[in-house]
């Protein structure tokens, strides 16, 4: 029996009899006395248990219960084990490593350090947690949630929203266009938040980056609401974050040495992949538009051939020309 059960046991025990012994504890959890000795304590002191002992009864009871009419206690409803009390610790720090710690902070700050309480960590302890738990991330972009709650909320209430959308590409001064969307989900791509929406303006399904929304306000009209299956059909063909535009598919070898990597990664959730006899690997994937495609190649460059389509091979080539040139230049 676990230390949840026993708490639960105990709450049972003393409601259901009144006043129970010390004893008759022990016998029916079959602990140690130090245990329920330590049982007892976490009871009244983390949880709040109004436990006493009735010198009258010679057992445990209730104190609130000793006068009628005083509110009757009772255990927290959602009761977790240990391990899933670590869990949630190291979720809160993941969340805090991928940045969305200001995002989410206030709304959930005040359960993960009831949390810490019921683990029965010391100041000492909660202090080092943040450095037990660490992700590193690069290249996040900044300033990706400021709307993101009235869009979280205009997603889950099914309502409209007016934005306010400079649309990236071209000069950096483009002014906001305003757009009346129904949104259907939120997505979380490479530490930025995205919107995909019905946009009444265009008439089709967009993706929107939150961080180039410059005002947002929830409407009352009801939000167009599309089938699951149509906004992954439209908007997940292609590779990465890009939506939209003619599927091609991308035919890649890797040599050996990138491949015991590339191997274990997924790409794409329709990826094709297949081991050669030397240890390279043929990777074929969708996509809609090349350019976050190219730029992963280049992570590879020199140890992957673009096969087909022309095009892609024709791109990718142009931009090693184009590395290389840079460093002729830097010379």
């Amino acid at each position: 029996m676990d230390r949840t059960e026993r708490f639960y046991k105990i709450e049972m025990l003393i409601r259901s009899r009144g006043s129970v012994r010390f004893d008759t504890l022990l016998a029916e959890l079959e602990v140690s006395p130090a245990t329920l000795k330590r049982d007892l304590a976490y009871l009244r002191e983390r949880l709040g248990a109004p436990i006493e002992w009735d010198a009258f009864s010679r057992g445990y009871r209730f104190a609130q219960e000793a006068w009628r009419g005083a509110p009757k206690h009772e255990l927290p409803g959602l009761w977790l084990s240990e391990h899933e009390l670590h869990a949630l610790l190291t979720l809160h720090q993941m969340l805090a490593g991928l940045g969305e710690a200001e995002l989410l902070g206030r709304h959930l700050a005040p359960m993960f350090e009831r949390v810490q309480a019921m683990l029965g960590l010391s100041e000492q302890a909660a202090r080092e947690l943040p450095r037990r738990v660490k992700l590193i991330a690069t290249s996040r972009r900044r300033g990706s949630t400021a709307h993101f709650e009235t869009v979280c909320s205009a997603v889950l209430q099914g309502r409209r929203l007016h934005l306010l959308y400079r649309k990236r590409g071209g000069a950096g001064s483009q002014r906001p266009e305003p757009r009346e969307l129904s949104p259907q989900r939120l997505v979380h791509y490479r530490h930025a938040w995205y919107l995909d929406a019905w946009c009444h303006r265009s008439e089709g399904l967009r993706r929107f980056a939150l961080d180039a929304v410059v005002e947002a306000q929830a409407l009352d009209a009801k939000a167009r609401r599309l089938p699951l299956p149509q906004l992954e059909a439209e908007l997940d063909r292609g590779y990465g974050i890009f939506a939209g535009g003619r599927e091609q598919w991308a035919e890649l070898r890797f040599d050996a040495e990138a491949a015991a990597w590339v191997a274990q990664e997924e790409w794409h959730p329709r990826q094709r992949s297949t081991r050669q006899a030397d240890g390279s690997l043929l990777l074929r994937l969708p996509y809609v538009d090349a350019t976050e495609l190219l730029m992963d190649l280049l992570r590879h460059a020199g140890r992957v051939q673009v096969l087909a389509p022309a095009a892609l091979q024709k791109a990718y080539a142009e931009r090693l020309r184009g590395a290389v040139a840079g460093l002729a230049g830097a010379d």
